[in-house]
């Protein structure tokens, strides 16, 4: 069986720069006048949050989770194992969660309900890419950067098996 490579390109390098910029300055916005707390979702979100921070016109704090749903599949096991928690207190806090991707919104959605259980004064989600079709539950996702079609996305952080994350764009995996 040949190895997994690069498919067709979903979202290009200056789309994803450009929309970037778009949600820093709609996050900016709603939250000028709040203490904002970005946590990012390892490892895929490293990217899009790093460029998404250096855009923001604000000051705000930055935390890292990990959670595991996928193992090296395709496909979420819908099992969700925190590897890696917040080390700090969101208690009274404005948070905004930054993912990479939402599927089928399984994890988001224990992530979400672990986090509220926390007492932040507010919790939302800013996702770069999301599939409407695979979603499972109904989550609200406050800011999104693209709507893409049911496929494997590669690129600007997201993996298969670890590979791929350094791709500039956002691609589908051919296997």
């Amino acid at each position: 069986m040949p190895p997994p490579r690069v498919g067709e390109i979903l979202v290009q390098r200056d789309e994803l720069e450009h929309r970037v910029r778009e949600l820093a300055a709609e996050v900016s916005r709603d939250y000028a006048d709040r203490d904002l707390l970005l946590v990012g979702v390892l490892k895929g979100a490293v990217f899009f949050l790093s460029d998404l921070m250096r855009h923001l016109q604000l000051d705000c704090e930055l935390d890292f989770m990990a959670v595991s749903s996928y193992g090296s599949s395709t496909d979420s096991s819908g099992v969700v194992r925190i590897l890696k928690d917040l080390d700090i207190s969101i208690e009274g806090r404005h948070v905004l969660i930054v993912e990479d991707i939402v599927d089928s919104g399984l994890t988001l959605s224990y992530l979400m309900r672990t986090l509220k259980a926390r007492n932040p004064a507010s919790l939302e989600v800013c996702a770069l890419l999301t599939k409407p079709e695979r979603r499972k539950v109904d989550l609200p996702i406050r800011y999104v950067g693209f709507e893409i079609p049911n496929r494997f996305a590669i690129g600007y952080g997201l993996d298969h098996a670890e590979r791929f994350r350094n791709l500039p764009f956002v691609a589908v995996l051919e296997e």
